[in-house]
Protein backbone atom coordinates (compact mmCIF):
# COMPACT_ATOMS: atom_id res chain seq x y z
CA UNK A 1 0.00 0.00 0.00
CA UNK A 2 1.49 3.70 -0.84
CA UNK A 3 0.36 5.04 2.53
CA UNK A 4 2.78 2.45 4.23
CA UNK A 5 5.63 4.15 2.24
CA UNK A 6 4.35 7.92 3.57
CA UNK A 7 3.42 7.16 7.02
CA UNK A 8 5.13 5.02 9.98
CA UNK A 9 2.88 1.93 10.66
CA UNK A 10 2.35 0.68 13.79
CA UNK A 11 0.52 -2.94 14.60
CA UNK A 12 -1.19 -3.31 17.87
CA UNK A 13 -1.99 -6.53 18.76
CA UNK A 14 -4.52 -5.79 21.90
CA UNK A 15 -5.27 -2.33 22.44
CA UNK A 16 -6.52 -1.39 25.90
CA UNK A 17 -4.78 1.56 28.28
CA UNK A 18 -1.41 1.16 27.20
CA UNK A 19 -1.51 0.53 23.55
CA UNK A 20 -4.53 3.17 23.22
CA UNK A 21 -2.43 5.81 25.13
CA UNK A 22 0.60 5.61 22.72
CA UNK A 23 -1.69 5.59 19.82
CA UNK A 24 -3.16 8.34 20.72
CA UNK A 25 -0.24 10.50 21.89
CA UNK A 26 1.58 10.08 18.52
CA UNK A 27 -1.63 11.10 16.36
CA UNK A 28 -1.87 14.03 18.85
CA UNK A 29 1.77 14.84 17.50
CA UNK A 30 1.42 14.01 14.05
CA UNK A 31 -1.85 12.61 13.00
CA UNK A 32 -1.02 12.65 9.77
CA UNK A 33 2.51 10.66 9.71
CA UNK A 34 1.33 7.35 11.85
CA UNK A 35 -1.08 4.54 10.23
CA UNK A 36 -2.19 2.50 12.78
CA UNK A 37 -3.50 -1.39 12.29
CA UNK A 38 -5.10 -2.80 15.19
CA UNK A 39 -6.71 -5.78 16.55
CA UNK A 40 -8.97 -6.33 19.36
CA UNK A 41 -11.13 -9.25 20.39
CA UNK A 42 -13.55 -6.85 21.70
CA UNK A 43 -15.62 -5.00 19.39
CA UNK A 44 -16.67 -2.18 21.57
CA UNK A 45 -13.31 -1.34 21.73
CA UNK A 46 -12.65 -1.62 17.81
CA UNK A 47 -15.93 0.46 16.80
CA UNK A 48 -14.52 2.83 19.72
CA UNK A 49 -11.34 3.41 18.06
CA UNK A 50 -12.23 3.65 14.78
CA UNK A 51 -15.28 6.11 15.88
CA UNK A 52 -12.70 8.64 17.78
CA UNK A 53 -9.81 8.36 14.07
CA UNK A 54 -7.26 6.49 16.29
CA UNK A 55 -7.70 3.47 14.15
CA UNK A 56 -6.50 3.52 10.31
CA UNK A 57 -7.44 -0.28 10.14
CA UNK A 58 -9.27 -2.78 11.92
CA UNK A 59 -8.50 -6.42 11.54
CA UNK A 60 -9.87 -9.72 12.91
CA UNK A 61 -7.36 -11.97 12.36
CA UNK A 62 -3.16 -11.73 12.20
CA UNK A 63 -2.14 -12.03 8.88
CA UNK A 64 -0.26 -10.31 6.00
CA UNK A 65 -1.82 -6.53 6.90
CA UNK A 66 0.72 -6.40 9.73
CA UNK A 67 3.45 -6.99 7.17
CA UNK A 68 4.48 -4.18 6.28
CA UNK A 69 4.97 -2.41 9.93
CA UNK A 70 7.57 -0.58 11.30
CA UNK A 71 7.06 -1.20 14.90
CA UNK A 72 4.29 -4.54 16.33
CA UNK A 73 3.42 -3.73 19.86
CA UNK A 74 2.04 -6.60 21.52
CA UNK A 75 -0.48 -5.22 24.14
CA UNK A 76 -2.07 -8.04 25.65
CA UNK A 77 -0.71 -9.89 29.06
CA UNK A 78 2.20 -11.51 29.05
CA UNK A 79 0.88 -15.05 28.70
CA UNK A 80 -1.43 -14.36 25.81
CA UNK A 81 1.62 -12.52 24.05
CA UNK A 82 3.97 -15.47 24.00
CA UNK A 83 1.03 -16.96 22.12
CA UNK A 84 0.77 -14.47 19.58
CA UNK A 85 4.13 -14.45 18.96
CA UNK A 86 4.50 -18.07 16.30
CA UNK A 87 1.30 -16.48 14.44
CA UNK A 88 3.00 -13.13 13.61
CA UNK A 89 6.38 -14.52 12.85
CA UNK A 90 5.34 -15.27 9.36
CA UNK A 91 4.80 -11.84 9.01
CA UNK A 92 7.12 -9.82 10.45
CA UNK A 93 9.33 -7.94 7.89
CA UNK A 94 13.07 -7.85 8.12
CA UNK A 95 13.32 -4.10 9.47
CA UNK A 96 10.37 -4.57 11.95
CA UNK A 97 10.72 -3.91 15.22
CA UNK A 98 8.48 -6.37 17.34
CA UNK A 99 7.98 -5.25 20.98
CA UNK A 100 5.53 -5.63 24.15
CA UNK A 101 4.14 -3.60 26.96
CA UNK A 102 4.29 -6.24 29.80
CA UNK A 103 5.66 -5.77 33.55
CA UNK A 104 7.55 -9.14 33.50
CA UNK A 105 9.98 -9.58 30.73
CA UNK A 106 11.69 -12.89 31.18
CA UNK A 107 9.40 -15.35 29.98
CA UNK A 108 8.42 -13.44 26.80
CA UNK A 109 12.58 -13.29 26.30
CA UNK A 110 13.02 -17.08 26.93
CA UNK A 111 10.07 -17.21 24.22
CA UNK A 112 11.48 -15.12 21.39
CA UNK A 113 14.93 -17.13 21.65
CA UNK A 114 13.16 -20.47 21.42
CA UNK A 115 11.73 -19.04 18.23
CA UNK A 116 14.64 -17.11 17.04
CA UNK A 117 13.08 -13.82 16.97
CA UNK A 118 16.06 -12.10 18.81
CA UNK A 119 17.19 -9.92 15.36
CA UNK A 120 13.09 -8.27 15.93
CA UNK A 121 12.48 -8.30 19.81
CA UNK A 122 12.81 -5.42 21.98
CA UNK A 123 10.90 -5.45 25.07
CA UNK A 124 9.27 -2.58 26.41
CA UNK A 125 7.56 -1.44 29.86
CA UNK A 126 6.18 1.81 29.82
CA UNK A 127 5.96 2.94 33.40
CA UNK A 128 2.92 4.67 34.01
CA UNK A 129 -0.88 3.11 34.80
CA UNK A 130 -4.03 3.67 35.73
CA UNK A 131 -6.61 2.15 38.16
CA UNK A 132 -8.97 1.88 34.80
CA UNK A 133 -8.51 -0.49 32.24
CA UNK A 134 -9.27 -0.55 28.53
CA UNK A 135 -8.98 1.23 25.36
CA UNK A 136 -11.84 3.38 26.78
CA UNK A 137 -9.32 4.96 29.33
CA UNK A 138 -6.70 5.74 27.54
CA UNK A 139 -5.57 9.17 26.86
CA UNK A 140 -2.66 10.85 25.35
CA UNK A 141 -1.06 12.47 28.45
CA UNK A 142 -0.52 8.94 30.09
CA UNK A 143 3.16 7.90 29.03
CA UNK A 144 3.98 11.84 29.38
CA UNK A 145 7.55 12.18 31.76
CA UNK A 146 7.71 8.26 32.53
CA UNK A 147 10.27 5.69 32.10
CA UNK A 148 10.23 3.72 29.32
CA UNK A 149 12.37 0.38 30.28
CA UNK A 150 13.52 -1.32 26.77
CA UNK A 151 15.36 -4.55 27.19
CA UNK A 152 16.88 -5.37 23.67
CA UNK A 153 17.33 -8.90 22.92
CA UNK A 154 21.11 -9.28 23.04
CA UNK A 155 21.43 -9.95 18.57
CA UNK A 156 18.93 -6.95 17.86
CA UNK A 157 20.08 -3.93 15.83
CA UNK A 158 21.30 -0.94 17.18
CA UNK A 159 19.71 0.96 14.76
CA UNK A 160 16.59 -0.36 15.72
CA UNK A 161 17.21 0.51 19.85
CA UNK A 162 17.82 4.09 18.66
CA UNK A 163 14.59 4.08 16.55
CA UNK A 164 12.43 2.67 18.82
CA UNK A 165 13.95 5.69 21.94
CA UNK A 166 12.87 8.40 18.98
CA UNK A 167 9.44 6.94 19.12
CA UNK A 168 9.37 7.22 22.57
CA UNK A 169 10.66 10.85 22.74
CA UNK A 170 7.91 11.36 20.42
CA UNK A 171 4.85 10.00 23.16
CA UNK A 172 7.06 12.34 25.94
CA UNK A 173 8.34 9.06 28.13
CA UNK A 174 11.88 8.63 28.97
CA UNK A 175 13.57 5.60 27.06
CA UNK A 176 15.74 3.54 29.49
CA UNK A 177 17.63 -0.05 28.78
CA UNK A 178 18.41 -2.27 30.78
CA UNK A 179 18.78 -6.06 30.28
CA UNK A 180 15.51 -8.48 31.23
CA UNK A 181 17.24 -9.87 34.19
CA UNK A 182 17.60 -6.50 35.98
CA UNK A 183 13.98 -5.32 34.88
CA UNK A 184 12.38 -8.02 36.16
CA UNK A 185 14.53 -7.76 39.73
CA UNK A 186 13.59 -4.21 39.89
CA UNK A 187 9.99 -4.11 39.20
CA UNK A 188 9.69 -7.51 41.43
CA UNK A 189 10.66 -4.39 44.51
CA UNK A 190 8.98 -0.98 43.34
CA UNK A 191 5.67 -2.77 41.81
CA UNK A 192 4.90 -6.34 42.53
CA UNK A 193 6.16 -6.25 46.46
CA UNK A 194 3.89 -3.11 47.19
CA UNK A 195 1.14 -4.83 45.60
CA UNK A 196 1.30 -7.48 47.17
CA UNK A 197 1.64 -5.40 50.71
CA UNK A 198 -1.20 -3.02 50.20
CA UNK A 199 -3.90 -6.02 49.35
CA UNK A 200 -2.77 -7.90 52.01
CA UNK A 201 -3.16 -5.30 54.37
CA UNK A 202 -6.38 -4.63 52.81
CA UNK A 203 -7.50 -8.46 54.17
CA UNK A 204 -5.98 -8.09 56.98
CA UNK A 205 -7.65 -5.16 58.25
CA UNK A 206 -10.58 -6.48 57.03
CA UNK A 207 -10.39 -9.43 58.92
CA UNK A 208 -9.38 -7.92 62.12
CA UNK A 209 -12.11 -5.33 62.31
CA UNK A 210 -14.93 -6.07 64.58
CA UNK A 211 -18.63 -7.14 63.64
CA UNK A 212 -19.16 -3.01 64.07
CA UNK A 213 -16.63 -2.22 61.13
CA UNK A 214 -15.60 0.38 63.12
CA UNK A 215 -11.71 0.53 61.57
CA UNK A 216 -13.56 0.55 57.83
CA UNK A 217 -15.76 3.69 59.34
CA UNK A 218 -13.18 5.72 60.68
CA UNK A 219 -9.89 4.49 58.85
CA UNK A 220 -8.60 7.98 57.54
CA UNK A 221 -7.35 9.07 53.93
CA UNK A 222 -3.61 7.72 54.64
CA UNK A 223 -4.98 4.50 54.76
CA UNK A 224 -6.82 4.79 51.16
CA UNK A 225 -3.64 6.22 49.83
CA UNK A 226 -1.29 3.84 50.58
CA UNK A 227 -3.36 0.88 49.96
CA UNK A 228 -5.10 2.01 46.53
CA UNK A 229 -2.92 0.13 44.60
CA UNK A 230 -4.79 -3.10 46.32
CA UNK A 231 -7.44 -1.86 43.97
CA UNK A 232 -5.97 -3.23 40.16
CA UNK A 233 -7.01 -5.79 37.83
CA UNK A 234 -6.79 -8.88 40.31
CA UNK A 235 -6.11 -11.35 36.65
CA UNK A 236 -3.77 -8.76 36.27
CA UNK A 237 -1.96 -9.00 39.38
CA UNK A 238 -2.13 -13.19 39.23
CA UNK A 239 -0.35 -13.50 36.08
CA UNK A 240 2.46 -10.80 37.06
CA UNK A 241 2.82 -12.80 40.32
CA UNK A 242 3.10 -16.07 38.60
CA UNK A 243 5.15 -14.73 35.89
CA UNK A 244 8.47 -13.42 38.11
CA UNK A 245 7.49 -15.52 41.13
CA UNK A 246 10.87 -15.79 41.97
CA UNK A 247 12.12 -12.59 41.87
CA UNK A 248 9.09 -11.45 44.37
CA UNK A 249 9.88 -14.72 46.49
CA UNK A 250 13.15 -13.07 47.05
CA UNK A 251 12.11 -9.92 48.19
CA UNK A 252 8.96 -10.88 50.19
CA UNK A 253 11.34 -13.33 52.59
CA UNK A 254 13.71 -10.21 52.93
CA UNK A 255 10.99 -8.05 53.65
CA UNK A 256 9.70 -10.36 55.98
CA UNK A 257 12.82 -10.87 57.48
CA UNK A 258 12.69 -6.88 57.77
CA UNK A 259 9.45 -6.59 59.28
CA UNK A 260 10.49 -9.06 62.55
CA UNK A 261 13.34 -6.65 62.91
CA UNK A 262 10.34 -3.83 63.31
CA UNK A 263 8.54 -6.32 65.83
CA UNK A 264 11.95 -6.91 67.86
CA UNK A 265 11.97 -3.09 68.66
CA UNK A 266 8.78 -2.70 69.77
CA UNK A 267 9.19 -6.10 71.58
CA UNK A 268 12.06 -5.06 73.41
CA UNK A 269 10.70 -1.15 73.41
CA UNK A 270 13.96 0.13 71.47
CA UNK A 271 12.73 3.68 71.12
CA UNK A 272 15.69 4.72 69.67
CA UNK A 273 16.02 2.50 67.13
CA UNK A 274 12.39 2.85 66.37
CA UNK A 275 12.73 7.05 65.94
CA UNK A 276 16.16 6.45 63.72
CA UNK A 277 14.01 3.60 61.72
CA UNK A 278 10.87 6.28 60.68
CA UNK A 279 13.70 9.04 60.35
CA UNK A 280 15.52 7.30 57.53
CA UNK A 281 12.60 6.36 55.86
CA UNK A 282 11.06 9.95 55.68
CA UNK A 283 14.47 10.91 54.29
CA UNK A 284 14.70 8.44 52.19
CA UNK A 285 10.87 8.58 50.68
CA UNK A 286 11.44 12.92 50.20
CA UNK A 287 14.21 12.25 48.02
CA UNK A 288 11.79 10.28 46.02
CA UNK A 289 10.27 12.85 43.02
CA UNK A 290 7.44 13.79 42.73
CA UNK A 291 7.60 13.63 38.83
CA UNK A 292 5.38 10.24 37.96
CA UNK A 293 8.53 8.11 36.84
CA UNK A 294 7.51 4.60 38.83
CA UNK A 295 5.37 2.23 37.75
CA UNK A 296 2.62 2.77 40.55
CA UNK A 297 0.77 5.83 38.92
CA UNK A 298 1.43 9.11 41.95
CA UNK A 299 -2.42 10.23 42.64
CA UNK A 300 -3.18 13.67 42.41
CA UNK A 301 -4.77 14.39 45.80
CA UNK A 302 -5.10 17.52 47.74
CA UNK A 303 -6.27 18.23 51.19
CA UNK A 304 -7.81 21.68 52.25
CA UNK A 305 -8.89 23.12 55.41
CA UNK A 306 -12.95 24.65 54.80
CA UNK A 307 -15.13 26.26 57.25
CA UNK A 308 -18.05 23.85 58.61
CA UNK A 309 -20.82 25.92 56.74
CA UNK A 310 -23.84 25.30 54.67
CA UNK A 311 -21.81 25.77 50.93
CA UNK A 312 -18.51 25.32 51.51
CA UNK A 313 -17.47 22.14 49.03
CA UNK A 314 -19.96 23.75 46.18
CA UNK A 315 -18.26 27.26 46.50
CA UNK A 316 -14.68 25.39 46.46
CA UNK A 317 -16.49 23.09 43.13
CA UNK A 318 -17.39 26.37 41.49
CA UNK A 319 -13.69 28.04 42.16
CA UNK A 320 -12.38 25.06 40.27
CA UNK A 321 -15.34 24.53 37.85
CA UNK A 322 -15.02 28.24 37.03
CA UNK A 323 -11.43 27.49 35.54
CA UNK A 324 -12.46 24.60 33.71
CA UNK A 325 -10.43 22.08 36.77
CA UNK A 326 -12.56 18.45 36.28
CA UNK A 327 -12.15 16.34 39.92
CA UNK A 328 -11.90 13.01 39.86
CA UNK A 329 -12.96 12.53 43.51
CA UNK A 330 -13.68 14.80 46.54
CA UNK A 331 -14.74 13.97 49.58
CA UNK A 332 -14.62 14.21 53.44
CA UNK A 333 -12.69 12.91 55.92
CA UNK A 334 -13.42 12.71 59.60
CA UNK A 335 -10.21 11.60 61.01
CA UNK A 336 -7.51 14.08 61.13
CA UNK A 337 -4.77 11.76 62.28
CA UNK A 338 -2.62 12.46 58.56
CA UNK A 339 -3.74 15.79 57.50
CA UNK A 340 -4.96 18.72 58.83
CA UNK A 341 -7.18 19.09 56.38
CA UNK A 342 -10.29 17.91 56.02
CA UNK A 343 -11.37 18.35 52.31
CA UNK A 344 -10.40 15.45 50.23
CA UNK A 345 -9.91 15.78 46.48
CA UNK A 346 -8.49 13.74 44.04
CA UNK A 347 -7.62 15.13 40.41
CA UNK A 348 -7.00 13.38 36.77
CA UNK A 349 -3.82 14.73 35.91
CA UNK A 350 -0.67 16.32 37.96
CA UNK A 351 -0.86 19.55 35.77
CA UNK A 352 -4.86 19.39 37.10
CA UNK A 353 -3.56 19.60 40.64
CA UNK A 354 -1.24 22.15 40.26
CA UNK A 355 -3.53 24.65 38.97
CA UNK A 356 -6.27 23.83 41.65
CA UNK A 357 -3.34 24.68 44.35
CA UNK A 358 -1.90 27.67 42.96
CA UNK A 359 -6.24 28.77 42.36
CA UNK A 360 -7.36 27.95 46.03
CA UNK A 361 -4.35 29.16 47.51
CA UNK A 362 -5.24 32.30 45.51
CA UNK A 363 -8.83 32.62 47.33
CA UNK A 364 -7.01 32.06 50.60
CA UNK A 365 -7.48 28.60 51.33
CA UNK A 366 -5.22 26.15 53.56
CA UNK A 367 -4.11 23.16 51.02
CA UNK A 368 -2.19 20.62 52.05
CA UNK A 369 0.22 17.89 49.85
CA UNK A 370 1.25 14.46 51.23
Amino acid sequence: MVIYMKKTAIGFIGFGLIGGSIAKALKKLEKDSYYFIIFDRDEKTLSLAKEEEIADEIVHHIDSSFSSCDFIFLCTPVSYSKQYLPILKPFLSKDCILTDVGSVKGQIHKEITKLSLENFFIGGHPMAGSEQSGYAHSTPSLMENAYFILTPSPSVSEKKVKKYKELIDEIGAIAFVMSEEEHDYIVAAISHLPHIIAASLVNFIKRADNEKQWMKMIASGGLKDITRIASSSPIMWEQICIENSENIHILLESYIHSLHHWKDMLILQKGEQLAYSFQEAGEYRNTLTDISHGPIKKASILYCDIEDESGAIATIASILASSHISLKNIGIIHNREFEQGILRMEFYEETSLMKAICLLEGHSYTIYRR
